[in-house]
């Protein structure tokens, strides 16, 4: 199949695209490349493959989510330097005095 300088003048008009001459005899000559090359890939013997997404299987690589007990925060705040009304003391940053 051919593709002629008639047919990308008229997928031009489509589109609204304005093309000159050589534009219209260049275009003609590449989606004849390409149409080719389709046709070439939809001949390839495919019977008995499934269709695909994607070329590596996908899986759920997460775990399952488990309801643990929190830590507490008696038990938190037992190895900070300082604790102040079952907060982390920390020292002011930024604010003037």
């Amino acid at each position: 199949m051919s593709i002629t300088r008639d047919e990308v003048a008229h997928l031009a008009r489509l589109a609204r695209l304005a093309l000159a001459d050589d534009e219209l005899d260049r275009f003609a000559a590449q989606l004849d490349v390409i149409i080719t090359a389709v046709a070439r890939v939809q001949e390839v013997a495919a019977a008995g493959i499934p269709p695909t997404s994607h070329a590596a299987d996908l899986r759920n690589v997460f775990r399952d989510d488990v309801i643990t007990p929190s830590l507490g925060a008696e038990a938190a705040l037992a190895q900070a330097p300082a604790a102040e009304q079952d907060r982390f003391r920390v020292p002011r940053i930024g604010v003037e005095d």
